[in-house]
């Protein structure tokens, strides 16, 4: 594989770190299985490029998409909370309803960015290749989410945040507004997606209404994957894994699909997606209890 290739796929993995951040706190934190980031992927992607092809400054046009994704998050914790819809329904009805809303932003299925300024222009000062200008400043902007991720959990909220989904019946019997902390929670896990699709978009050169198909897939091989590699016994190595297991799963599928011996090819990426999601959930149970009986053995 050549190294445009090795640099596309970490860029692609840190683009994918911040959807797996998202996933960790719906998903780890919060316990709630949330399908919306398969419309806020590209909610964020739509938000931001029109944006930008309307005039407006790229940093302001990301921080819109952002705050597009808290309102598509919260939105779908109103319908569980208020309406008691069950969650995933909820999350299911919600990503159903941003494609429609992702084709009215956009006003037609996808929008192109090519010659227009985006994140990434202002770095091109530095002279280097754009295959290693891309993934060096997402890999800063990954760095400065996790950090950012991993204060707001270790914080009184983000503990009551935590406390909601590890026993919501007792975090209400401690005085925890657990409505409101399944609000905050969602809203910043689908605003880190939506970042994600909007830095995607500008990276790509264009906005598509489909780019989130599956997104909630990559999301969960990331979590899963990289809680398999590492240790996640406190909240900043959690965070960390999720980061590295997005860069390991996109690794993974550039080298499936540049492997001649294999055969694949770009058609088969929902496959090679398929064997790695599934890869990655069944072989730390195999490895588990594998140890088992080595150690039962030594005792």
């Amino acid at each position: 594989m050549s190294m445009i290739a090795w640099m596309g796929a970490i860029e692609t993995g840190f683009v994918f770190g911040l959807v797996a951040l998202g996933v960790y706190l719906s998903f780890r934190i919060l316990d709630f299985p949330d399908l919306t980031v398969d419309g806020s992927f590209p909610l964020g992607a739509a938000v931001s490029a029109t944006a930008i092809v309307n005039g407006w400054d790229p940093f302001l046009a990301t921080a819109m998409a952002f705050l597009a994704g808290c309102v598509a998050g919260s939105i779908t914790a109103w319908l569980n909370v208020k309406l008691k819809i069950l969650n995933l329904l909820a999350s299911i009805l919600m990503m159903i309803a941003l494609y429609s809303i992702n084709l009215r932003i956009m006003g037609r299925p996808n929008v192109a960015l090519l010659g227009e300024t985006t994140v990434l222009t202002p770095f091109e000062a530095l002279g280097l290749p754009y295959y290693l200008m891309t993934p060096l400043v997402f890999g800063v902007v990954v760095i400065i989410a996790m950090q950012l991720l991993v204060r707001f959990l270790n914080s009184e909220m983000g503990l009551a945040m935590r406390a909601t989904g590890a026993n919501a019946r007792m975090a209400r019997a401690q005085g925890i507004n657990t409505a409101a902390m399944t609000l905050t929670g969602m809203a910043l896990s689908n605003g880190l997606v939506a970042i994600g699709g909007a830095l995607f978009a500008q990276s790509q050169g264009s906005a598509d209404v489909t780019m989130g198909v599956g997104t909630i897939v990559v999301g969960l091989a990331s979590v899963i994957g990289g809680e398999a590699v590492m240790s996640t016994r406190t909240i900043g190595r959690a965070v960390l894994a999720c980061i590295v297991g997005a860069i390991l799963y996109r690794v993974a599928v550039a080298l499936a699909l540049n492997a001649g011996f294999l055969g694949l090819t770009a058609s088969d990426l929902n496959l090679v997606t398929a064997v790695l999601v599934a890869a990655a959930m069944v072989l730390p149970r195999m490895l588990a209890q594998r140890r088992r009986p080595a150690a039962r053995g030594r005792s």
